[in-house]
């Protein structure tokens, strides 16, 4: 069998990563019998994320081999870049014919990559599947639905989006309930991000901090909303010190708008952060707020209290029965929910079902089977 995974995003690499491990443990343990065949698990990097701090340091914290593709697309609007990406990994599907096609998360490589697979007739595999934000205004929910309605096996996280599947009339057949890929890595890397230095070089201590992250236009785009979300900052640098990685689009809208010189000296500012050592400031952090997706599952997974600024989350276990607190876009209620938290009302939470770093030796059995 012959597999090209598709990584594009950040997000991509951590879900990947596990299962280039599965798959190369399942073949060490079938290489002596020569019965039964190997899988060739071939990589294709799309270049979505192109920044050597979006993309390069994630392959080797993950320690994911060189891409045996890359792409190379780079930037442009949603259209541009699919389109992009569609005509370069035909190429590649062409000149490999894969057995199977398999695509991560929510990313424009993901359904750019699952149109192209599938017009060739190829099975198309889908890890994270069956999530929803039930907002069609998120480019990422739009490409959520429709990889899952064209795709051959359906790999989900967490039970919301076996019922998601159900009442959108997906086959029961297709669907298979796994876990969570990215706390596979989280799990795998536990002692690694231990004793990653991070806290030390920032001149920080456990507790000591609030991890904050921001990256949807709705937040960054905008003179006025980015001029309201540096005051909030200040705000909570009032409390605790605040760790910024910044996304570059919103660094460039930053320095755009001239509000650098509004961030209080409580704001530690910094570039892109790699896997491991975001995550030991994730594992340290009083509190996470985001308006990410991801970062609400590993804080989930770590215990850590976490704010969502969105009006909703195709994650709702991480609010269920997680540590995650989903209180819309209102920076006054974020602020009042933050003080509580800092002030020790904590929400208690739990480890979803199946997140137990197995996910992807359960995927490899199934494609394996399959």
């Amino acid at each position: 069998m012959k597999i090209i995974s598709v990584v594009g995003a950040r997000p991509n690499f951590m879900k990947v990563a596990p299962i280039h491990r599965a798959i190369k443990k399942y073949n060490q343990g079938t290489s002596k019998q020569q019965s039964v065949a190997l899988i060739k698990h071939l990589i294709c990097h799309t270049g979505q994320h192109y920044d050597d701090k979006m993309s390069k340091v994630f392959f080797e914290d993950l320690e994911l081999p060189r891409p045996d593709f890359y792409l190379g697309v780079g930037g442009g609007s949603h259209a541009e870049q699919t389109a992009k990406i569609m005509i370069e990994f035909e190429k590649v599907l062409l000149q490999e014919k894969p057995d199977l096609v398999l695509v991560v998360g929510d990313v424009n490589s993901t359904i750019a990559c699952g149109l192209t697979a599938k017009k060739l007739h190829i099975k198309l595999a889908h890890v994270e599947a069956g999530l929803r934000s039930f907002d069609l205004e998120m480019p990422e929910e739009i490409n959520r639905i429709l990889t899952d309605r064209i795709s051959d096996y359906l790999f989900v996280t967490e039970k919301s989006g076996i019922d998601n599947l159900n009442s959108e009339g997906v086959s029961d057949h297709k669907v298979f309930f796994v876990g969570n890929t990215m706390i596979d890595s989280l799990a795998y890397y536990e002692e690694k991000i231990a004793n990653s230095e991070i806290l030390k070089g920032m001149g920080l201590g456990a507790q000591d901090y609030v991890l904050v992250t921001f990256h949807r236009p709705s937040n960054v785009d905008d003179n006025s909303s980015l001029q309201k979300l540096v005051e909030f900052l200040n705000d909570i640098g009032k409390l605790k010190k605040v760790v910024f990685p910044v996304h570059p689009r919103t660094k460039n809208n930053i320095e755009k708008y001239k509000l650098n010189k509004f961030l209080s000296n409580s704001i530690i500012l910094c570039d892109p952060i790699g896997y491991i050592d975001f995550q030991r400031l994730v594992r340290d952090t009083a509190l996470v707020i985001t308006d990410s997706g991801g970062i609400q599952e590993e804080t989930t997974y770590l215990g850590v209290q976490c704010i969502t600024i969105r009006n909703n989350t195709e994650r709702p276990i991480t609010v269920d029965i997680g540590t995650n607190q989903l209180i819309g876009t209102n920076l006054n209620k974020a602020l009042a929910t933050a003080n509580k938290i800092l002030n020790g009302k904590l929400k208690i939470g739990a480890v979803p079902e199946k997140w137990d770093g197995r996910a992807a030796e359960r995927i490899v059995e199934i494609l394996e089977q399959g």
